[in-house]
């Protein structure tokens, strides 16, 4: 322990002397853009626009080794056809050896304010679903939630329309989606299934990848701008899980998935604060456990709350933050039938850190994690992480 709190120290004493001019965590939330809306927004009067972001971490469980890692480097390419037609593409490499589409869309804007899309879209479901660039959040890892409830980075294959009522302060969107993919064929005559009680649905995103579809799936979301500094967005999911051909006649390979979400976010002057909170409701769960000897729960259920403060002065080019983040996230809220929950799945998480933004696009961060769950007994680990992020 005596080493960790050496090493924050250090930390706090090698980037106070610096400063920073913006950064997209004190934009004015209204305002803020994620990067395929910033190539769309931007991309008048060129053919072609080029854009990336990515981020190299170092995660140390508390008496264990540390990790380094490059996590991510996007790559992200728009091209404009004419005044209303574009295409945009996210091309990800994950851990330096595994590549992603993340995005691929063609955006159609029929009216100013009115666009229609089609392709592989993010799932406007929370806040870092769709704004998880480096710079746009605190903490060296994303929100638990958003990983764990919410399964960030969730795209999937659909068409949906994109717009917003200028008069009521109210932007909008509205999707159908393929599903999560539930379950595969064994090769033995049998069913394996992709949902667990871990992680919920995570293991279920089909990202594009020779996507299964047996119905459609609905997501929509709001947000209100109506307040200096605040925007409030209201997201919901509807649909069933999609089972592959070979089994899905098969009685409890599919689950009828709704979920409902709630995030602000407000900024004024040097501080910031963001909140969420996700349920989810999971049915058929029983015959899914029975039949995959899977663990799924019945209902998720996941919040935080987060605080920051700009340690610099306003008129300063940098930003040094000071955040703290409380979470909890339960993947076993409740369970069907004769599976018992298993506490270890009800966490909770306590991040405490500096993001010093050293330049416009270019971050340096680091933060402790508390973390716990519910277990009698259960000993998890507390984490060290640094991290540099960019995104230009």
């Amino acid at each position: 322990m005596k080493k960790i709190t050496l090493i924050l120290v250090l930390f706090v004493g090698l980037y106070t002397y610096s400063q920073t001019v913006r950064d997209s965590i004190t934009f004015d939330p209204q305002k803020q853009q994620n990067a395929a809306q910033s190539i769309l927004s931007g991309n008048y009067g060129k053919s072609v626009i080029v854009s990336a972001y990515g981020e190299i971490t170092y995660n140390q469980p508390e008496a264990d080794n540390g990790e380094l890692d490059i996590q991510r480097l996007v790559l992200l390419f728009g091209y404009r056809f004419n005044d209303e037609v574009q295409f945009v593409t996210e091309v990800e490499i994950e851990h330096v050896n595994e590549v992603f589409v993340e995005q691929a869309f063609v955006n159609y804007a029929i009216e100013p304010n009115v666009s229609l899309r089609g392709g592989l879209m993010l799932v406007p479901f929370g806040i870092i679903n769709e704004f998880h660039e480096p710079t746009t959040f605190n903490g060296v890892e994303r929100p638990a939630v958003d990983n764990i409830i919410v399964p960030t980075t969730w795209r999937e294959l659909g068409v949906g329309v994109v717009g917003r009522f200028n008069d009521l302060s109210l932007g909008y969107q509205a999707y159908v989606f393929n599903g999560f993919r539930s379950a595969t064929p064994d090769g033995q005559g049998g069913v394996n299934g992709l949902l667990r009680g871990s992680n919920g649905l995570r293991g279920g995103r089909q990202r594009g990848i020779q996507s299964t579809v047996n119905s459609p799936t609905f997501s929509a979301k709001l947000d209100y701008y109506g307040l200096p500094g605040l925007r409030i967005g209201l997201s919901g999911y509807y649909g069933q899980t999609q089972p592959e051909d070979e089994i899905d006649t098969i009685d409890g390979t599919e689950i009828g998935v709704a979920m409902a979400g709630l995030d602000a976010r407000y900024a004024y002057q040097r501080f910031t604060a963001r909140g969420q909170f996700v349920y989810g409701s999971l049915s058929d769960t029983e015959a899914y456990n029975n039949l995959t000897g899977r663990d799924l729960g019945s209902n998720l259920l996941g919040w935080y709350l987060e605080a920051g403060y700009n340690l610099l002065p306003i008129g300063n080019k940098q930003r040094l933050f000071a955040f703290a983040r409380y979470e909890q996230y339960d993947t076993h809220a409740s369970t069907s039938g004769s599976l018992v929950r298993n506490d270890a799945f009800n966490r909770n998480d306590l991040t405490t850190g500096l993001s010093y933004h050293i330049a416009p696009g270019v971050v340096v961060k680091g933060d402790y994690q508390f973390r716990d769950n519910a277990l009698s007994g259960a000993d998890v680990a507390d984490r060290l992480n640094f991290g540099i992020g960019v995104w230009f």
